[in-house]
């Protein structure tokens, strides 16, 4: 039944998307925040079918701990689906991601719509400095910043260094740093067809106030946020078995 229901969302999540990516296509030459709420109809569409199809639902924990100004979101990354959550969790955030995402047709074009901070990750020191650049205009735009320290997606269990970048904006953008744990590689797997039953965790945590030594902020960083998802990960298997 798995397998039958992860086929028939992968059918519907192709037929919305190809079919507002025609629909959308005059907002390429409108303002970028015309992109804000065809982005969330697109995301409440794709939720509605996982929910439905697939059975799968999330919850957000920790709404409290969101700021109501520009902050830093630093997440946990084990599935596709945060690639695109915070869009209908935050207010127009701006996502830290590879460049060569926004070659993809289509796809990349809306993406690059949304303003990112797209970043050449082959260019070392030049990269980062443009990172930064591009993250304290979107602060300054009064948006949000999105960035997954690990880089990529991990499997739940998986520990992946925390990259510097992380550490360099803290210091840059001198903002609250909202740790986000979740557990949703247990049902969205990485590069994984099968979707599983059930409800998705994501856990905003505690804010990380501005002013540490970089060195210490990464170790509470990554200690906070590991320890949070190992707990959502162990709430989920006894939850849901299944996963």
């Amino acid at each position: 039944m798995t397998v039958l229901r992860s086929a028939l969302f992968v059918v519907f999540i192709w037929v919305w998307t190809v079919g507002l990516s025609v629909l959308y296509l005059p907002l390429l030459l409108a303002p970028r925040r015309a992109m804000r709420p065809a982005v969330r109809f697109w995301l409440a569409g794709v939720l509605g079918g996982l929910r439905r199809i697939s059975g799968l639902d999330f919850e957000l924990r920790g709404r409290e701990n969101l700021p109501t100004g520009p902050f830093l979101v630093a997440s946990k990354h084990q599935s596709v689906i945060e690639t695109f959550i915070f869009h209908l969790l935050l207010n127009d955030p701006a996502y830290i991601l590879k460049r060569e995402l926004l070659w993809i047709p289509f796809f990349g074009w809306y993406l690059g719509k949304t303003g990112v901070i797209a970043i050449d990750r082959s260019a070392g020191t030049k990269a980062l400095k443009a990172m930064v650049k591009g993250a304290e205009e979107s602060v300054a735009a009064g948006r949000p910043v999105v960035i997954f320290p690990e880089g990529t997606r991990a499997a739940p269990g998986a520990k992946l260094p925390y990259h510097s970048g992380v550490a360099m904006l803290y210091g840059a953008l001198k903002l609250p740093v909202i740790p986000i744990a979740l557990n949703s590689g247990l049902f969205w797997r990485r590069r994984g067809f099968l979707k599983k039953p059930g409800t998705i965790t994501i856990e905003a945590l505690p804010a990380i106030t501005p002013g540490m030594d970089r060195k210490a902020f990464m170790i509470e960083l990554e200690s906070r946020v590991e320890t949070a998802t190992d707990r959502l990960v162990a709430e989920a298997r006894q939850r849901f078995p299944g996963v």
